[in-house]
């Protein structure tokens, strides 16, 4: 009889792990088959753009012996199932090709500015997040109050003023007229040759050298961008978070709580906000990952060396291989965080894990 039964147990042990290897199998399918529309998307636009890469790299004044060498160079006179073909072999070894603006391999000029646009959106995201969930609990706390409404009208404000003129007024007064922070780009230029860069985030690697004096210039360069990116950021999560308690809030739980004699604050900040700590989470993730591709306005107006800045460039002067580059990247990073997010729900919420059909 023991037999019979492990023989009868096998299969039952069996069939959830296939089950959970197809579907892992298909989640991994699903990412690839998104990058792989990101991919021809972004070909087939920058193909269709009223753009010539061949006058972009050789100028308009080439011969047409220099055009027709660089034509074929570029492989434009391949059929374009053969260049989104050769593209795709490239962009699968981290080759997006030269940058016409810097002269430069695409791949290593993103790794050159991205740490930069990486720490302003980090500190933009820590400052939205740092005073958007607590407004938006106290929003939903004390709901239809002055509070209430001053909260939901400065989201609405933000959303609406344009960031480059709120940077613009924020230079004008912060910088020219009080002095308070530092002006444009990431620091000083005489602390720019004390920087011994490690991470590419200055404000950590001047924490990490001990160097104070840079640490505070940095700080007081990236303080007023971050905060300015963090208006739009705080708006979005303290509505979400807001909209998320407002309905853990009229649970039947939460009316138990307090029948059974537990305070309203209690109730709020622990019990309701620990339920809705998945969603927000999400939330927060997706709004930074918004940040780093919102910060073009952002890094034009206050001269800042990031992502945006390059894209904004490369745009500017028809470099199609850095546009597409820098689409790319930024469409894998919102791929990511969604795959992110997903796991981080099947992780902290039971109710996710059921099991796999």
């Amino acid at each position: 009889m023991s037999q019979a039964f492990s023989t009868a147990a096998e299969p039952r042990d069996i069939f959830p792990v296939w089950r959970y290897l197809s579907a892992t199998l298909k989640g991994v399918l699903s990412i690839l088959c998104t990058l792989l529309g990101l991919a021809a998307l972004t070909f087939f636009i920058g193909r269709l753009l009223p753009i010539d890469p061949v006058v972009a790299v050789i100028g308009d004044n080439a011969s047409q012996e220099a055009y027709n060498q660089m034509y074929h160079q570029l492989g434009l006179d391949q059929p374009l199932w053969q260049q989104f073909a050769d593209y795709l072999v490239s962009v699968s070894h981290l080759d997006f090709g030269m940058a016409l603006t810097t002269n430069s391999p695409v791949a290593q000029d993103i790794a050159r500015v991205f740490p930069a646009t990486l720490e302003l959106a980090t500190v933009a995201a820590i400052i939205g997040t740092g005073l958007g969930i607590p407004s938006g609990v106290l929003s939903a706390m004390y709901r239809n109050s002055w509070f209430d409404h001053l909260i939901r009208f400065l989201g609405l404000i933000s959303y609406s003023t344009p960031h480059f003129w709120l940077g613009l007024m924020g230079l004008l007064l912060f910088y020219a007229s009080l002095g308070w922070i530092g002006g444009p780009g990431r620091v000083d230029f005489i602390y720019e040759f004390d920087l011994h860069p490690v991470t590419g985030f200055w404000l950590i690697d001047s924490a990490m050298a001990g160097d104070w004096a840079v640490f505070r210039n940095v700080f007081s360069h990236i303080i007023l961008p971050a905060s300015i990116l963090g208006l739009s950021s705080l708006a979005y999560i303290s509505r979400m978070t807001r909209s998320f308690m407002i309905e853990q809030l009229a649970q039947e739980y939460i009316i138990t709580a307090r029948v059974k004699g537990l305070s309203w604050a209690r109730c709020v900040w622990v019990h309701a906000l620990r339920n809705v700590a998945v969603p927000t989470l999400t939330v927060v993730a997706l709004s930074w990952a918004w940040l780093l591709e919102g910060a073009v306005l952002t890094e034009t107006v206050f001269a800042w060396p990031g992502f945006g800045r390059y894209l904004t460039n490369a745009l500017l002067a028809g470099d199609m291989n850095a546009v597409v580059g820098c689409a790319l990247l930024t469409g894998a990073i919102f791929v990511l965080l969604n795959v992110v997010c997903d796991l981080l729900y099947h992780l902290f919420d039971p109710r996710t894990r059921r099991e796999v059909q």
